[in-house]
């Protein structure tokens, strides 16, 4: 029960940081539970279920204020949902020093481009379906291998493919529900679940993700908190290294 209580409370500070720096919380989450005891793929999907439950609730209220369009996300949000399924099989049949290491690179990646970076001039102006369908295959596998929701993976690739950088974060709040759900559905199938960690995981996720929006106006900018969250996400990348050595 005791970890219950601390896994409830790790998780509704995460999200509510997260929040407020307008990214999502999973890729902080599951190395840390993995640090406190879970099972790296039990970590991973707990991890999927709460992105699934915080992106989707941005969603609908995107969709509410009338800011999505759902038919230019669909083929990259359909390969995502196809792709995420076969990346999470393939993290129960490879050695898990596979799916730690690129998982590290992804720390290390996402810190790099809150500190440093964010969404570039566009390079390029590919918003073809069919590109999109291979985009979301590729992004797909990879957030069923690693229990993301890829979200971090396809801001900077679609700002470079040339969408509009305002509309970015509505088009991968609605893409990543698709491969988040589709990939829990899938571990869930294949290792052991906590139930219990997993709906007070959900609770604080959503519980963090309605007290981050309603602070994020409020003492630190958004600029701030990005930085904050980048230095985070290093120090957990150089936790798991060094327990990778």
């Amino acid at each position: 029960m005791e970890l219950y209580f601390e896994i409830f409370g790790l998780t509704l500070f995460l999200s509510t940081l997260f929040a407020m720096g307008g990214v999502g919380s999973a890729v902080a989450l599951i190395p840390i539970l993995h640090f406190l005891g879970l099972p790296f793929n039990s970590a991973k999907a707990t991890g999927l279920f709460v992105n699934t439950l915080t992106t989707s609730t941005a969603t609908f209220m995107n969709w509410r204020r009338g800011v999505l369009k759902i038919g230019e996300a669909l083929p990259l949000a359909l390969s995502m949902g196809i792709g995420a399924p076969v990346g999470a099989y393939l993290s129960t049949i490879i050695p898990e020093i596979v799916p730690k290491f690129l998982f590290l690179l992804l720390l290390f990646f996402s810190g790099s481009m809150l500190l440093f970076g964010g969404v570039k001039e566009p390079k390029f102006h590919l918003t073809h379906p069919g590109v999109m369908v291979a985009l979301g295959g590729v992004v797909g596998v990879l957030s069923g291998i690693l229990g993301i929701g890829g979200g971090s993976l396809l801001l900077p690739i679609l700002g470079l493919l040339g969408f509009d950088p305002k509309r970015l974060a509505v088009l991968v709040s609605f893409v990543v529900p698709f491969s988040t759900l589709t990939g829990f559905l899938t571990y869930i199938s294949l290792v052991p679940i906590d139930w219990g960690i997993l709906g007070v995981s959900g609770v604080g996720a959503v519980l963090g993700g309605y007290i981050g929006n309603y602070l994020m106006h409020f003492y630190l900018s958004r600029d701030q908190l990005r930085k904050l969250i980048g230095i985070l996400l290093y120090l957990i990348g150089a936790k798991l290294l060094f327990s990778l050595l």
